[in-house]
């Protein structure tokens, strides 16, 4: 019995161990290229919730300038896009990248398809379910890819008890997620699923993350 214990737990470590993938080994193509500027393209908006484009456009600076890269900022760049006919990213997901590259100096394209955007306000919940693809502009090689279905807690407790406590919250929830900015949750959906993505040049890790560990390339949670 002793013996089938050990064995069994030898092969569950191992498994354990087989799990867990390096971001190196999830994305070689980043170590490779080593990219230092990209330019984040309009979102590609598959919802009914036209109002997403925008929004969300807004939110992918902050988030890649924190990574340790150097973002062209999405509101210099949004003139030069509507020029050239870009501001339809769906025209360029799988085309030729090396005009951003000619022109802008970028290295890498990032690009974002939001599958669905919901608000809850009974839960108080704002959930996005967002893929992020950075394409090179020099290869046009995938470097990194990853989709999550985030979901914003906006909860809040009353702080009182019973009957009357318990309905003060609901209004207080349903009042924050009502008034929860739309641009505060996108960044929060593109913080946690981007918390992968190897750093930059500018980031502290830079060149020192490869045997961290990848996430998965579907993520599903609730963040505050």
């Amino acid at each position: 019995m002793k013996k089938y214990f050990i064995l069994g737990l030898v092969t569950f470590m191992m498994s354990s161990c087989a799990e867990k993938i390096t971001r190196l080994a999830q994305y070689p193509k980043m170590y490779e290229e080593k990219p230092l500027t990209i330019a984040v393209m309009p979102p590609i908006n598959q919802t009914n919730f036209v109002e997403a484009k925008d929004y969300f456009y807004t939110t992918l600076y902050a988030p890649l300038c924190e990574k340790g890269y150097y973002v062209y900022s999405p509101m210099m760049t949004m003139e030069m896009f509507q020029s050239e006919s870009a501001y339809d990213a769906e025209m360029f997901i799988e085309a030729d990248l090396s005009q951003f590259r000619n022109v802008l100096g970028a290295d890498a394209a990032m690009f974002t398809i939001i599958k669905s955007w919901s608000r809850n306000k009974v839960l108080g919940t704002l959930t996005a379910g967002v893929e992020y693809i950075l394409r090179s502009t020099k290869t046009g090689e995938t470097l990194y890819k990853r989709e999550g279905l985030i979901s914003v807690d906006t909860s809040i407790s009353s702080g009182s008890s019973g009957g009357f406590g318990a309905l003060a919250s609901l209004v207080a929830t349903a009042i924050n997620t009502a008034a929860t900015d739309k641009v505060v949750a996108g960044r929060k959906c593109t913080v946690f699923v981007l918390s992968d993505l190897p750093e930059g040049r500018y980031g502290v890790n830079y060149d020192k993350d490869q045997g961290f560990p990848a996430g998965k390339s579907y993520v599903k949670a609730t963040v505050k």
